[in-house]
């Protein structure tokens, strides 16, 4: 497949393109006033809202609304899945998880009890309970939506709209899994691995942002490894230039399938270079690969190359993912 293609597939894919509509939202939502009772230290753009609880600690907050396609393909996989992407968001901020709510709108009883179970055994690997949420016991739609809450030191943040020029871009995954039976957009990394490995992964992106060693960090999600790294990139007014064959990758999966993929332990980074051989060393002791795959620029486009030839991805001075 040649450049060309593999961009116009990227741009034009499902996973990018749902993104689009956070503009809409996000636009409703100004607090430029700051007339609130708490410090509001981050909002949209990234993967949790940061806000400042005392002179130290920050409360971080994060909600996902399972895709309605996954819920119907596999109800159990939906639910743990629920967990999972909720735990990623924490982590990516450098943070710890602390609990969940959910809401769940149940049509159909079987199905919401295959929810409710694979939620069950999200709580069970990675360590964090469902403590409350509200239920619609007579919905018109299966719906499950998942909000979590975490804790960071505000010196400890990894934030994704920090990314500084020359960077190094950091791709880093779990190479050690398999595409999921049901959902083949999703990289299952977690199910087969122990709750102490899953748990210390989590525990891994703590250390990266106790330690510094990166300036920004997005976990790897819906719009694939580029589109996520595009939404980094959007929110700190930056460009990049990565070498897609640079980017780790399970060799078992064609590169442009990889690329799209939302991988059960997966982030990106940018970090200054003194930074990259500790970072790579707190992420390979839990199983993570990461890889030095591009340099963030001050262009403000994402150019990919093949080493070869190269294309723009995405130009956020004409265009943008989500809007933030």
């Amino acid at each position: 497949m040649n450049l060309k293609k593999i961009a116009s597939e990227l741009k034009n894919f499902e996973g990018v393109l749902r993104k689009k509509e956070i503009k809409n939202v996000v636009n409703n939502f100004k607090f430029e006033d700051n007339d609130y009772y708490f410090d509001i230290i981050s909002d949209f753009g990234d993967d949790a809202a940061v806000i400042g609880i005392d002179n130290e600690n920050a409360i971080l907050l994060a909600a996902d609304g399972i895709w309605g396609k996954l819920l119907e393909s596999d109800p159990w996989w939906a639910g743990y899945c629920s967990v999972l992407v909720n735990t990623n968001d924490i982590a990516a901020m450098g943070g710890k998880s602390i609990a969940m709510t959910n809401i769940i709108g149940i049509r159909d009883c079987n199905i919401g009890r295959k929810v409710l179970k694979g939620v069950k055994d999200g709580m069970d690997k990675f360590g964090v309970p469902m403590v409350g949420g509200h239920t619609h016991p007579d919905a018109n739609n299966n719906v499950l939506d998942v909000s979590i809450t975490g804790i960071v030191k505000k010196d400890n943040i990894l934030r994704s709209d920090n990314a500084q020029i020359g960077d190094k871009i950091v791709f880093a995954y779990d190479l050690d899994g398999k595409i999921y039976k049901n959902f083949d957009l999703n990289w299952d990394t977690t199910t087969m691995k122990s709750k102490k490995l899953v748990r210390d992964q989590l525990r891994a992106l703590e250390i990266v942002g106790e330690e510094k060693l990166a300036n920004a960090c997005k976990d790897i999600s819906n719009p694939g490894a580029l589109g996520t790294l595009g939404m980094l990139l959007e929110v700190s007014k930056k460009g990049a230039h990565v070498d897609i064959n640079k980017i780790p990758r399970n060799e078992s999966v064609p590169l442009i399938k990889w690329l799209k993929l939302y991988p059960g332990c997966g982030f990106v980074f940018t970090a200054p270079e003194d930074k990259i051989d500790r970072l790579k060393e707190v992420l390979e002791l839990v199983n993570i690969t990461a890889e030095v795959c591009g340099e963030v620029t001050a262009s403000k486009q994402l150019i990919i190359t093949d080493g070869k030839d190269k294309e723009v991805l995405f130009d956020f001075d004409k265009e943008y993912i989500c809007g933030c």
